[in-house]
Parts: C-alpha cells; structure tokens; sequence
C-alpha cells in the first residue's frame, strides 16, 4: 500500500511539472505569432502618438501591433483584462520596470523592459488606453 501512494505521488509529480513546463512557462517560439484580437486604430493625439512609438520600439515585438497580442507570444493589452478598474496604469509602470508574473495567461513570465524610462511608459500607457477605449474597453 506504502508503494503504492509513493509510486502515485511520484506520477502525480511529474505529470505537475510537465504541466507547469508546457502550459504555463509556454516558451514564445511555439506561437504562430498572429494577431490574437482585432484592434480598431483611432487618430491619435500627440501623447498617444509619442505611445505608439515607444510601444514600437519596446512592446511590439511580445504584444504586436497595436497591442494585438501575439499567438504564443503574448497576450493583447486592447483586452477586457488589462481595462483601468483592473489593470490600472501603475500596473503598467511596474510591468515595465520589474517584470509580471504569469497569472491570467499562459505565455510564461514577461521580463522588466531593459532601459524603458517612465515617461516612455506614460505615453505607452496614453496609446493603449486610447486603443482600448476606441474598441470599447473603458
């Protein structure tokens, strides 16, 4: 019986890590990196614009093109999910600056954003809040 429930523990174990590995630390290489939402483009003023290019330069390449998401990359911020009564804009300054912890996708952690300034993050914020609003997501 003593056998039995360690042999069980040990498959529980490995079957948790296999888990852990593939599902929620899902490596960016596995993704097709479409597109994961439609986003409307709205004009932009000159913050958002200013946004637009810092996004570019810094975000674009995880969470595509007007914040769309990517496929197995990473999710898309013009999303219910990141709306300012639950992702408010200092989650934004903090995700830059120190990283976020996979917790309502499947992409594995997001790293700090390497010499990202927090003027730079306000006019990020100023672009995606303006998308956001613009597909609906107050």
């Amino acid at each position: 019986m003593k056998n039995r429930l360690i042999l069980v523990f040990v498959v529980a174990l490995t079957v948790g890590a296999i888990v852990w590995r593939f599902y929620w630390q899902a490596p960016a290489e596995k993704g097709s990196g479409a597109p994961m939402v439609s986003v409307t483009v709205p004009e932009l003023n000159n913050e958002a614009q200013a946004g637009e290019t810092a996004f570019n330069e810094n975000c674009a390449s995880c969470h595509g093109a007007n914040a769309a998401g990517q496929e197995g990359v990473a999710p898309p911020l013009v999303h219910i999910i990141y709306e300012p009564n639950h992702h408010g804009d200092q989650s934004f300054y903090l995700a830059a600056s120190r990283g976020v912890r996979a917790h309502h996708w499947r992409f594995g952690d997001m790293p700090p954003v390497e010499g990202i300034t927090d003027s730079e993050v306000s006019e990020i914020i100023a672009y995606v809040r303006t998308l956001q609003r613009a597909n609906g997501i107050n």
